[in-house]
């Protein structure tokens, strides 16, 4: 039998939350180039059309908000992106906010399923992400009202009970001096969870985190949800499945990642 795994470490965006940081990127992108940067705009080669969400997944996921803004503005050949990202960043940051104070995001059913599966396991969670708002998302899931709508009655579940509140463990949103791909986030989390890297896997739905996964000796489980797997697999993923729900529960708690069968669900 495989050694336990002792720590599961969980990407928020993409994996967790279908949150509106692809959109607020692609729209207050599209703002700035149709008022104060349109003097530039065909400069560039941005259009809105070419700004899919797999550019986002691509160039900015899993980037500290100032990264990803750069990225962004370099892969879209806009002029003196250093110099504008910090704007950018701003402008999309404003738009994000206001999109989850509105409530226009959902979790991803099969991902609160498998970290309940994770817990009952007896494996500690970690959330990590880059994000500043992965909190703020964390704390509007409330995992009572789901467990009423999927008919759980599971005794990690208590009144009142939120997503964040099922984490032993939360680097969201914490200032470090390197962003994925670079392993700093998920060896931090590792570190609080008491857990050796090598014992520890990460579900990532971005190419750069599970690049940053494996850099730093762990496990990582991709979530392509946009239908990307052999990009994730590309970058190193020991297991990609579509829905969390592929993951063999059995072979988790003995320590490996396989995918089972999947039972139809309504």
């Amino acid at each position: 039998m495989a050694m336990r795994f002792q720590g599961g470490i969980f990407d928020v965006d993409g994996v967790l939350v279908d949150s509106p940081h692809s959109r607020a990127w692609r729209q207050s992108l599209h703002d700035l180039m149709a008022s104060e940067w349109s003097d530039i705009a065909d400069r560039t080669t941005y259009s809105a059309d070419r700004f899919t969400p797999a550019v986002y997944q691509q160039v900015i996921a899993g980037l500290p908000r100032l990264g990803g803004a750069r990225a962004a503005l370099e892969y879209f050949g806009v002029p003196d992106a250093d110099r504008r990202a910090e704007r950018y960043a701003a402008a999309k940051q404003d738009l994000v906010a206001t999109l989850i104070e509105s409530g226009q995001f959902e979790a991803f059913a099969d991902a609160l399923r498998f970290v309940l599966a994770v817990k009952s396991a007896g494996i500690p969670v970690a959330a990590a992400s880059s994000s500043r708002n992965a909190d703020l998302l964390l704390r509007a899931i409330r995992m009572d009202t789901f467990a009423a709508g999927q008919r759980l009655d599971h005794p990690l579940i208590g009144p009142g009970m939120t997503l964040l509140g099922l984490f032993d463990a939360d680097m969201s949103g914490r200032e470090l001096p390197r962003g994925k791909p670079d392993p700093l986030i998920f060896l931090t989390a590792a570190q609080e969870l008491g857990a050796p890297p090598g014992r520890c896997f990460v579900v990532e739905d971005a190419s750069s985190g599970v690049r940053a996964a494996k850099a730093g000796g762990m496990t990582a489980l991709g979530v392509a949800r946009l239908a990307d797997e052999k990009a994730l697999l590309d970058a190193g993923a020991d297991l990609v499945v579509s829905t969390l729900d592929e993951v063999s529960r059995e072979a988790l708690a003995e320590g490996r990642l396989e995918r089972t069968v999947l039972e139809c669900r309504s």
